[in-house]
């Protein structure tokens, strides 16, 4: 079965784009993307601002519940819009173009793209565990590592997916390893913390920074929707990806952090950044810390390679909407892959990698919300449209997500004005890159 997508205001000639991504390699997409280095790293960063386990594990599940609101919000839209470009798309048909082209802007230019490079220089940082890298080799190996996945994607749908399904699968055994090294190695003593809890009383204001930082261990969430016109099947399969895919992740987490407060008390945790290394030396010494360092590894090519794959569909979408460059808008004849997209996102992605000018700014978020608020919006708008899965819990899950996704943003901009106004200025940069661009065309 295939998508097609045509644009009778656009030069290009119809796009057919094949439907090869099935139930379990688009739950892979949900499932890899989202599981990266964050479950590694930010228990330390929430046990800084809780002052009990159980106010830990309720950070973890509201952030969960949150996560699968805006997912199952992505499902009703992607079920009803299954084409190729996914968040862009239903922020175009909710408010327009214009709106739509800003986030595309931002995607291409840092937030899709830096998320690569971001994770491009972890995967060289953590490479060191086992290669004796200095930071010249640690960007050529970020480089490097960009360079094959997108060759990988530009190859096809078929290989990317399947590289996405074994690393998802690698990620997940590697966790089950250490919640099972845990829950099962006999005469471990929990690790105790020289210093007492930074906040020892969990408040409104300490939870809601600790969210924050758990959101970001969900972020991802949404990619699955940039490749709902190559999904078999869409109006089953993206509901089911989106709700199976995020349940798994919530699950994994959850149970990665017993696993940890089984061997390090919740000071520990505060205490010790590498939580998994630190949690799997005391359970198996020195080789425990080189298997962490190995499963973040996996994890992160995992996330890699998902992000390199969904991201590109985005560029398209606006390319057939006559809004980008017309080349990046067409498949590649044998590969049947929008590989101008791919390519274009690959080498941005590798400058800023190797410029180091890559960190992921709060502007996402504020499309975030207003993509799950599209949902009420094209109710409204659009009340004849075909909804083959509509999300439970409406209005109500919709409108928690972006309240939550406001303030997110709100709490950014008051404490980062600098980053955040400088963020700002590259999204709005794009309205008159649009306009020059409409007037090009006309």
């Amino acid at each position: 079965m295939e998508s097609e997508i045509r644009n009778p205001k656009s030069k290009i000639p119809p796009v057919v784009l094949p439907r090869a991504i099935g139930y379990l390699d688009s739950t892979a997409i949900v499932v890899g993307t989202i599981i990266g280095s964050g479950i590694f790293l930010v228990p330390h960063n929430v046990a800084m601002h809780v002052g009990t386990p159980g106010s830990l594990f309720a950070v973890w599940v509201v952030g969960g519940l949150l996560s699968l609101a805006g997912a199952l919000s992505l499902a009703e839209l992607g079920a009803a819009l299954p084409e190729a470009g996914g968040v862009y798309v239903y922020l175009r048909e909710a408010y327009g173009k214009s709106f739509a082209f800003l986030y595309g802007w931002g995607m291409l230019v840092v937030i899709h793209s830096g998320s690569v490079a971001t994770l491009a220089v972890a995967f060289g940082i953590y490479s060191g565990a086992f290669l004796p890298l200095g930071p010249l080799e640690r960007k050529l190996l970020a480089a490097a590592v960009v360079a094959v996945l997108t060759a990988v994607n530009v190859l096809g749908v078929r290989p990317g997916s399947a590289v996405q399904t074994l690393f998802t699968f690698t990620k997940l055994a590697g966790l089950v390893i250490i919640v099972a090294s845990a829950v099962f190695v006999r005469g471990v003593r929990p690790l105790t913390a020289s210093l007492p809890l930074p906040t020892p009383r969990t408040t409104v204001s300490s939870f809601g920074v600790a969210l924050i930082g758990v959101l970001w261990a969900y972020e991802g969430w949404h990619m699955l929707s940039f490749t709902a016109g190559e999904v078999k099947n869409p109006a089953r399969v993206l509901p089911r990806s989106f709700f199976l895919g995020t349940v798994l992740v919530v699950l994994a987490y959850l149970s990665a952090n017993l696993a940890y407060l089984r061997v390090l008390t919740l000071p520990a945790l505060a205490q010790h950044q590498r939580v998994a290394a630190t949690a799997m030396e005391i359970l198996a010494g020195p080789r425990g810390r080189l298997f962490v360092s190995a499963l973040i590894l996996c994890s992160i090519f995992g996330a890699l390679n998902g992000t390199i794959l969904t991201g590109p569909r985005a560029y398209f979408a606006m390319a057939r909407d006559g809004v980008f460059f017309s080349s990046v808008g067409r498949v590649h004849p044998r590969f049947h892959t929008p590989a101008v997209a791919v390519l274009l996102q690959g080498a941005l992605s590798i400058v800023l990698a190797v410029s180091g000018t890559y960190e992921q700014l709060f502007t996402a978020w504020m499309f975030y919300g207003a993509a799950v608020m599209a949902v009420l919006v094209l109710r409204r708008q659009r009340p004849s449209l075909e909804r083959p899965y509509r999300i439970w819990g409406s209005p109500f899950l919709p409108i928690v997500f972006a309240l939550a996704a406001l303030g997110i943003v709100v709490n950014t901009m008051l404490t980062k004005p600098r980053e955040s106004g400088f963020g700002l200025g590259i999204i709005l940069l794009g309205l008159p890159i649009y306009f020059a661009w409409r007037r090009r065309k006309q």
